[in-house]
């Protein structure tokens, strides 16, 4: 779905279009990087205080494996599109049970259909307890502590998987290169004695915070209070984060999510400079809604306001529908 009025200059929104491949790979790399440190620390310390402190760290690095995905999924790399996705696939999509195709055939069908009932991630999530505001408090405080233990994460994950991977039309070679990748690294884990690291350290964060943290970026971009307006302004919501906030709920710009909307051909790392541009625009600053941080503005904006409101009406949380 694309904007109505005129935002911005095409020719600013050319240069900010442009790619910059190796911005992209510094990114990759980073994350990669992020999550080596955190599993070398853990490792050296043999402290379980320290592998559990670490945890939160490496699903922070998987979320921006996420984030990566999400460009990939647009062509946000590389010209060549092939090598683009191939690269993906193996360093990006795979290690999180996802496929880059099968993630973009959902995700640009999401920005076509915008919070109606042909958007595939919205039909998915739209009526279930999850995401319905306001919640009961009760449920809201059950569903996040169901992802330190994972049963939040499973509920997700079977969802987003059966999502992503249903009609999946890759070919017979696609399928075998993809499985000969996990029965190769599974080989090589075991030929090591790695098994039981890569249990802690991958599986772990992964069916846990990594879930945890993309449930709340999700909830951030399209649900809860003053999302029920018609276009992208009024369905999509864009947070302005701290440092560790971005890490965390919102890796390489994600945060951005109004201007995403509008003009996906934008990289992550030039969101930055089209939020501050579309702010110049009258009708987009009056319009936007914009949210400051995920602890303090979005939580009080998503749940402690409705269980306010609730308490002041009732005297008790009311159950969500």
């Amino acid at each position: 779905m694309t904007a109505s009025p005129a935002h911005i200059d095409p020719r600013k929104l050319k240069a900010l279009s442009r790619l910059s491949p190796w911005r992209t790979a510094l990114a990759l790399a980073a994350d990669w990087s992020v999550i080596a440190l955190a599993i070398a620390i853990a490792e050296w310390s043999g402290s379980w205080l320290v592998y559990i402190a670490m945890i939160p760290v490496i699903a922070g690095g998987m979320h921006g494996l996420g984030a990566l995905m999400h460009e990939f999924a647009h062509f946000r790399f590389v010209a060549n599109k092939r090598w683009s996705d191939a690269i993906g696939d193996v360093f990006v999509a795979w290690p999180l049970l996802a496929t880059t195709a099968g993630y973009r055939r959902n995700h640009l069908d999401h920005h076509r259909y915008t919070s109606t009932d042909k958007d595939p991630d919205w039909i998915l999530k739209v009526g279930t307890r999850q995401f319905t505001f306001p919640q009961e408090m009760r449920f809201a405080v059950l569903n996040f502590l169901g992802y330190f233990v994972g049963v939040s994460s499973v509920r997700d994950m079977r969802a987003a998987l059966h999502r992503i991977q249903a009609d999946n039309p890759a070919n017979r070679g696609y399928k075998i290169a993809r499985l000969s990748y996990y029965l190769c690294l599974i080989a090589a884990f075991f030929a090591l004695g790695w098994w039981q690291e890569a249990l802690l350290y991958w599986l772990v964060p992964y069916s846990t915070l990594f879930f945890l943290f993309l449930y709340i970026r999700v909830v951030a971009e399209h649900f809860g209070p003053g999302l029920t307006g018609e276009g992208e302004l009024g369905k999509t919501r864009t947070v302005i984060p701290n440092f560790l906030e971005a890490w965390f709920l919102a890796p390489h710009g994600l945060n951005y999510h109004i201007e995403h909307h509008l003009y996906p051909s934008v990289p992550f790392y030039r969101l930055g400079d089209l939020h501050r541009t579309l702010m110049q625009d009258e009708h987009f600053a009056a319009r936007a809604h914009i949210t400051r941080g995920y602890l303090t503005g979005l939580l009080g904006e998503i749940w402690l306001d409705g269980w306010r409101r609730q308490s002041g009406q009732t005297g008790r949380a009311i159950p969500a529908e």
